[in-house]
Parts: C-alpha cells; sequence; structure tokens
C-alpha cells in the first residue's frame, strides 16, 4: 500500500516538473523572439538551437584554417632560395633562362632592371597633372656622386620586393627540389655594389651609415623570407665582361670603365671567396656558395651547359 501511494507522488512530481521544464523553455523562446535576437539568412529566421546543430556539423565537415595555414607553410618552407651573383656582364641572365629551361622545379625571378629605367612620377602644374619617366639607371652612370644613395636605396627595394613575392602554386606542388633562383639579391646590393660606391667616395659617410641601418632593419624585420639557402657565383675575370658588355649594348653602359668592372670583381672575390667582407647577418656568414667558370662560353658550348646544370643540381640537392 505504501509502495503504491508513493510511486503515485512521484509519478505526479515528474509530471509536474516536466511541465515546468516545457513551459521554461517556451517562454524562453517567446522572449528571445520578442527581444529580436533572430539570427536572419536572407529573411528567414532561425533558432539558436537549430543554429548551433548547423555550426557544429560545420565544424566537423571542414577543416580548421589553422590545418591550412600549416598545411601552406609546411609546403613554403620547402621552397629553397638561392641567388645568382657575379659581376656586371659575366653572364647572369644568359644563365638564368638556362636554369628556367632545364627544370620544372626552379623558377628564376629577373633583376628588376625595367623598373630602374624607368621610374614614373606625377607632378601637377596648373590644373592639369603631367607624367614624367626617369632613367635612373642612366642617371646613376651620369652623374654617381648626386644619384648613386638614391639608386641603391631604390635598386635595394626594388629586390626587396621580388625576395618577397610568394612562390608560384607549381613549386608549391612540386615532388622534387623547388627553388625559387634571384638575379642577385638584398645582399650583393648592400655588400657589393653599395659598398662599392662607399668606397668610391660616390656615397658619404652620412649616406652609407643611412642605408646600412634601414638595410639591417629590413633584412631583420623579414627574417626568413628573405634568407638564402645558397649561392651561386658566376666567377670570370673583369676583361672577359668588359667584351660581354661592349657585345650586349645596353645604352647605359656606355661609359662604363675596365677600372670600375675590376673594383666589382675585387668586392666579388673578398665576399664570396675569401670571405673577408664584413657581414652583418650570422645566416649569410655560413651560406655555402657554388662556383662556377663564368669565363667559357657556356652560352654556345653544349657540353659546357650540361655540366653546369648537373652541378647546380647536386647543389640545390644538398640545400
Amino acid at each position: 500500500m505504501m509502495s503504491a501511494l508513493y510511486g503515485c507522488v512521484l509519478f505526479n512530481c515528474v509530471s509536474k516538473l516536466r511541465k515546468q521544464t516545457a513551459l521554461t523553455q517556451v517562454r524562453r523562446f517567446v522572449q528571445w523572439k520578442m527581444s529580436g535576437g533572430l539570427i536572419r539568412a536572407g529573411n528567414t529566421a532561425t533558432p539558436p538551437t537549430i543554429v548551433a546543430m548547423a555550426n557544429r556539423k560545420r565544424n566537423l565537415s571542414f577543416p580548421s584554417s589553422r590545418c591550412l595555414s600549416k598545411s601552406a607553410e609546411e609546403a613554403k618552407a620547402r621552397v629553397k632560395r638561392v641567388s645568382i651573383e657575379g659581376n656586371i656582364a659575366v653572364g647572369k641572365s644568359t644563365f638564368a633562362k638556362l636554369l628556367q629551361s632545364a627544370c620544372s622545379d626552379w623558377e628564376v625571378m629577373a633583376e628588376p632592371v625595367s623598373k630602374w629605367q624607368n621610374i614614373r612620377s606625377e607632378t601637377s602644374k596648373g590644373t592639369e597633372p603631367q607624367s614624367t619617366v626617369s632613367n635612373l639607371l642612366q642617371m646613376m652612370y651620369q652623374d654617381p656622386q648626386r644619384w648613386s644613395y638614391t639608386f641603391q636605396t631604390y635598386s635595394c627595394m626594388s629586390r626587396l620586393r621580388t625576395q618577397l613575392q610568394p612562390p608560384p602554386a607549381c613549386l608549391l606542388n612540386s615532388e622534387g627540389t623547388p627553388v625559387q633562383v634571384y638575379e642577385r639579391s638584398v645582399y650583393s646590393d648592400r655588400y657589393i655594389f653599395a659598398l662599392n660606391m662607399f668606397e668610391l667616395g660616390c656615397i658619404n659617410t652620412t649616406e652609407w651609415a643611412v642605408y646600412q641601418d634601414w638595410h639591417s632593419l629590413l633584412v631583420e624585420q623579414f627574417g626568413h623570407q628573405v634568407e638564402l639557402e645558397g649561392i651561386i657565383y658566376l666567377r670570370a675575370p673583369a676583361k672577359k665582361c668588359m667584351e660581354r658588355l661592349k657585345k650586349r649594348g645596353r645604352a647605359e653602359e656606355k661609359g662604363v670603365k675596365l677600372d670600375y668592372l675590376d673594383k666589382l670583381h675585387v668586392q666579388h672575390e673578398r665576399w664570396l671567396v675569401e670571405k673577408s667582407t664584413e657581414i652583418h647577418f650570422e645566416k649569410l656568414k655560413q651560406i655555402p656558395v657554388l662556383e662556377l667558370d663564368a669565363s667559357v662560353e657556356f652560352k654556345s658550348d653544349p657540353v659546357v651547359r650540361e655540366q653546369f646544370i648537373t652541378k647546380v643540381k647536386n647543389f640545390f640537392n644538398a640545400l
């Protein structure tokens, strides 16, 4: 008798609790709806519980952006960065074309010479804006005392932009050894050309201090984005470079003297062979260098070209 009575009381309590719970849920839904707390997609209102379920399903269906980002970063990290260094007219552009055609896993970034030759500036005179084009490369050769610092600033910035460009999809998806190859770098801009102009007196002490200060800041700020894994040094006597310079006939270089090429050759030797140049970046001090004898006519000799490509492949694979 007592157990039956107890069961009846328990049943009434449970029923009352269910009704209160249901009533509470209805009251909360009405309050939410009247408060305008609807989440709309177009003109359709969706209760929070349904939204939560949809979000839960969506989160289970797709990988997080963090995972995708990590995967992209890992693919980017596989791409090696190498610069081609060497004197003016040593054959860098010819060598770069050779590399580009030799392997689909290699992408060559050309030296931005055209940017130096065509600097556009807008000026307003009267009511109509006027556009002018300056050839900074030519200005530097014609009056190095006046324009060397300006030129080295702009050339370094343009090289920095080149080195900061992300690898193309073909390199990111490569199953081999993907390599981005640059014609010169932000490092040769400083340790070869700007330093040479300073030693020649075309960049004064104050300008040299300012150049080194912002150069160090940029390289340190961008860090691994502009670091190199290797350098290919195309090595040739200044006289051979002078022969090729005259043959290619670039208008801005008509006044270039052998003495200037000799000094640039010495700078390259100090940095890449003798290791006597004062370097301000630790990793750059330890970077491997592949030396190639660019005095031979590799453009017209298929045997030499094949030898160069083999050496480069072995060098890249060892990085």
